[in-house]
């Protein structure tokens, strides 16, 4: 999450997922039934905070996990995390690709929300998060 939101993991609630083929152990994997209490700053600039409440709905190694809010910012919020092997010029790798569908509610204000700042905020973030993530797997 962008460093402004100040987002804080409260409460983690993992279930391990089965362990994947070929292997015995399912590793910190969090399959589904968990669940992860977040704290953030609805705006970054006022020290505001609320509760974001996320539960994991789907889980198959090496493919994908897909979580919905339980409670948070959203009217409903469905968040797929995808991954896909792909060779490129003779060298794999990994293809990390989210899809989400969310509502933000309030009827014709939050679709004004969502078009002027909703939308924008989440391609911000989620653009940060690959820099992130390719420097992490680096």
């Amino acid at each position: 999450m962008p460093a402004g939101s100040d987002t804080r993991i409260v409460e983690l609630n993992r279930m391990a997922p089965p362990a994947p083929p070929g292997s015995e152990a399912a590793g910190l994997a969090a399959g589904v039934g968990s669940t992860m209490v977040t704290s953030f700053r609805v705006f970054p600039f006022l020290p505001v905070r609320a509760q974001w409440i996320a539960r994991i709905t789907e889980f198959e190694w090496n493919h994908h996990f897909a979580d919905v809010q339980d409670k948070g910012p959203f009217k409903s919020w469905h968040h797929r995390h995808e991954f896909r092997q792909k060779k490129h010029e003779d060298v794999g790798g990994t293809v990390v690709g989210d899809v989400i569908e969310y509502e933000v509610g309030f009827g014709f204000l939050g679709e004004i929300a969502n078009a002027l700042l909703v939308r924008r905020q989440m391609q911000s973030t989620f653009k940060q998060r690959q820099h992130v993530l390719l420097r992490l797997l680096s």
